[in-house]
């Protein structure tokens, strides 16, 4: 069971410490995309990429 202090304190922890981007994805057009991220973590996966870009194009 989470107390309240558990909950205030997980909800101060996420809105000091972390950012979400929504992305959308269209079930007809982007199938092939969706297809692909099957069985892989969705968030870790656009981190890897992103970080392999940046170490591409340092200083963009």
């Amino acid at each position: 069971m989470v107390t309240e202090a558990q909950k205030k304190a997980t909800a101060k922890y996420k809105a000091r410490s972390i950012v979400q981007k929504k992305l959308d994805f269209n079930k007809t057009t982007d199938a092939d995309i969706l297809k692909w991220l099957e069985g892989k973590t969705f968030s870790t996966y656009i981190k890897q990429l992103i970080r392999a870009d940046i170490q591409k194009n340092p200083g963009k």
